[in-house]
């Protein structure tokens, strides 16, 4: 997926979507931001929703064909739909190593996938975007463990908090699916029904 210069990208989304804009020096410059724009006309509804819906996408690095997708079978999967398509991002192989502590980045996380270096289920699994499920149960390849990439694994499992769904043993270096992800909206980067009302507008 082209991204471009990704502080740039996030400025103008207004949120910190990529791991190198999470900080403070981005918070504050963000904050000036919005203190400028006071006093303006805002955004109209269609532009507030395109909006939110380019924050989802860059917040999970999907391009916008496949985000689509992942929106039109929320939409039309029954129960909630909010729920559905969270649940979808969430079940991402790469969101699943980014949220278990493999990788401290979102790009990290999907370099590790692509390169072959996580199983499931003692299958090796390249495509990022492949679908987890409860009971799968995530390894390092054998050969991939001394990989530079792993090195400081130890240390960063020590301090990482994850969520609920997701159980990980540091001293194997195993991540169990432990339930389905849960639609918890707390800490999204973006308005999970805007996104939909835009592709329902």
């Amino acid at each position: 997926m082209q991204i471009g210069p990704r502080y740039k990208r996030a400025r103008y989304l207004g949120a910190p979507v990529f791991k190198k804009t999470q900080t403070q020096k981005f918070a504050l410059r963000s904050q000036k931001k919005v203190v400028k724009k006071k006093g303006r006309g805002g955004k109209s509804e269609f532009g507030r929703q395109m909006l939110e819906k380019q924050k989802a996408r860059f917040s999970y690095g999907i391009s916008s064909g496949q985000f689509g997708n992942y929106v039109r079978d929320a939409l039309a999967s029954k129960g909630d739909n909010a729920k559905n398509l969270l649940h979808t991002l969430e079940s991402r192989l790469d969101n699943v190593v980014l949220r278990a502590g493999f990788s401290s980045s979102r790009s990290g996380a999907r370099q590790m996938v692509s390169h072959g270096h996580i199983l499931v289920n003692g299958k090796r699994v390249t495509i990022p975007s492949y679908r987890v499920s409860v009971g799968d149960v995530l390894t390092i390849r054998e050969g991939s463990k001394k990989k530079g990439i792993f090195i400081k694994l130890d240390e960063d499992l020590k301090t990482i908090a994850t969520p609920a769904w997701i159980k990980v043993n540091p001293e194997t270096k195993t991540i169990t699916i432990d339930g389905e992800p849960a639609a918890d909206t707390t800490g999204l980067l973006f308005d999970v029904r805007s996104v939909l009302e835009f592709y329902t507008r």
